[in-house]
C-alpha cells in the first residue's frame, strides 16, 4: 500500500491547484475515485474514459480546452508519453495496474512496492482525502474488494450491507449496495453526453439512498436510466444461461448492441459459475472485445503467451483480464486460452 507520505503527498497535489482536470475510467473504481477528489477539491472537471483504458496525445486537446493547470490521472493501466510532453501542465497519476515507467509524472502506484498489492484507487483516494464513504465502498466492492472501512459501512448502513457479507462477490450480488455499484456501472454506459450528465449528478447526490429509494428528483433520474440499460442486460445474461456451456470455459460471443456489457457479464457469470474461466466477447467493426474472468487460474500470463502465436492485444488483473481479437481469429483465439488454462 502507499504510505502516510504518499498519501499526503496526493493531498497536497490537489490542495496545490485551481483548476484541475481529472481522468477517469469508466467503471465503478474510476468514478468513486474521480468523485472523492472533486467533492474534495468542490472544483475541476472530469472526463471519462471509454472504450479503451490509455490516454493518448489526443487528450490533450482537453487540458487546453479547460485550461486546466494540472492534470490528475485515476484508475487508468496506459498513458502515452506523448500525452505527458504535450499538456505542459503537472500530471498526477493514481493506477493499481501493472506498473509502468514514464518520464515528467508524479506516479501513484502500490504495486510499484509489492505487485501483489492490488488496492483500488478509490480506496487510495478515500485514504488519501477521506470523504464520503458509501462513494469509497462503491468503488472498493465494485472492484472485488472488502476494504478495512466496510465494517464501519455495516454499522452505519446496514440495510445495504448485513454484518453477516464478508466476501466482495457477496456483496455485489446479495446486497443493496451490490445494486448501487451496479447502477454506477450501467449510467456510466451510451454516448458521453448522457453519461456525463450522470456524472455530474453524481457529484451532487448526498445518500445513496436518493438513489436507491428514488428519493430526489436527482436520484430518480439516475435510477431511471439504469432501469432502461438493465432491461437490456437481463436479455442477454438469459440468453447466456441458456447457452451450452464448456467443461472448463464459459464462452458467450455477441453483435454489438447499443451497449457493452461484457465487463458486468463476465463478472457476474463468474460468481455464478466460480469453477469455469468466462469469456465474453462483443462483435465490433471486425474486432472481438473480449472480457475474461477466473477464480483460480492466472489470466495475464495466458493471454500474453496467446498472443505470441495471434494478432491482439490484452492485460489486466490476475483474474480479470480484457482482449481484443480479429473477428477471423476469434476461435483459434479461444482454442489457445482453452489449451492454456
Amino acid at each position: 500500500m502507499l504510505t502516510r507520505k504518499e498519501l499526503k503527498e496526493i493531498r497536497k497535489e490537489l490542495d496545490n491547484c485551481a483548476n484541475p482536470i481529472f481522468f477517469f475510467h469508466d467503471d465503478p473504481d474510476g468514478l468513486a475515485s474521480f468523485l472523492l477528489l472533486y467533492r474534495y477539491k468542490k472544483d475541476g472537471h472530469g472526463v471519462i474514459v471509454k472504450s479503451h483504458p490509455k490516454i493518448v496525445e489526443e487528450f490533450a486537446k482537453k487540458v487546453k480546452y479547460y485550461n486546466a493547470d494540472k492534470v490528475f490521472i485515476l484508475d487508468l493501466a496506459l498513458v502515452d508519453q506523448e500525452f505527458i510532453d504535450a499538456v505542459k501542465v503537472p500530471v498526477v497519476w493514481i493506477d493499481h495496474h501493472g506498473p509502468l515507467k514514464r518520464r515528467g509524472v508524479k506516479y501513484f502506484n502500490p504495486r510499484t512496492r509489492n505487485p501483489k498489492d492490488n488496492f483500488p484507487v478509490s480506496y487510495i483516494c478515500y485514504l488519501a482525502v477521506k470523504g464520503e464513504l458509501w462513494i469509497a465502498m462503491l468503488g472498493t466492492v465494485g472492484d472485488w474488494f472488502m476494504p478495512k472501512f466496510a465494517k464501519t459501512f455495516m454499522k452505519r448502513y446496514p440495510d445495504l450491507l448485513p454484518a453477516n457479507i464478508k466476501k466482495p462477490e457477496d456483496a455485489l450480488f446479495k446486497t443493496r449496495l451490490g445494486d448501487l455499484i451496479r447502477i454506477s456501472s450501467f449510467v456510466t454506459k451510451g454516448k458521453i453526453s448522457e453519461v456525463m450528465k450522470c456524472v455530474k449528478i453524481f457529484t451532487r447526490i448526498k445518500s445513496p439512498y436518493e438513489i436507491l429509494n428514488q428519493e430526489t428528483a436527482q436520484g430518480k433520474y439516475i435510477y431511471r436510466r439504469y432501469e432502461k440499460i438493465n432491461k437490456e442486460y437481463k436479455i442477454l445474461l438469459r440468453r447466456i444461461l441458456k447457452s451450452k456451456k464448456g467443461k472448463k470455459i464459459l464462452v458467450f460471443p455477441y453483435k454489438e448492441i447499443k451497449h457493452c456489457f461484457t465487463k458486468e457479464l463476465a463478472n457476474e457469470l463468474l460468481y455464478l459459475f466460480p469453477d469455469k474461466v468466462i469469456l465474453i466477447a462483443r462483435e465490433k467493426a471486425g474486432e472481438m472485445k473480449t472480457s475474461l474472468r477466473a477464480r483460480d487460474v492466472v489470466l495475464p500470463p495466458i493471454v500474453k503467451k496467446v498472443f505470441t502465436e495471434i494478432e491482439g492485444y490484452g492485460g489486466g488483473h490476475e483474474h480479470a483480464c480484457g482482449a481484443v481479437v480479429k473477428k477471423k481469429d476469434f476461435d483459434r483465439f479461444v482454442k489457445l486460452i482453452e489449451d492454456n488454462i
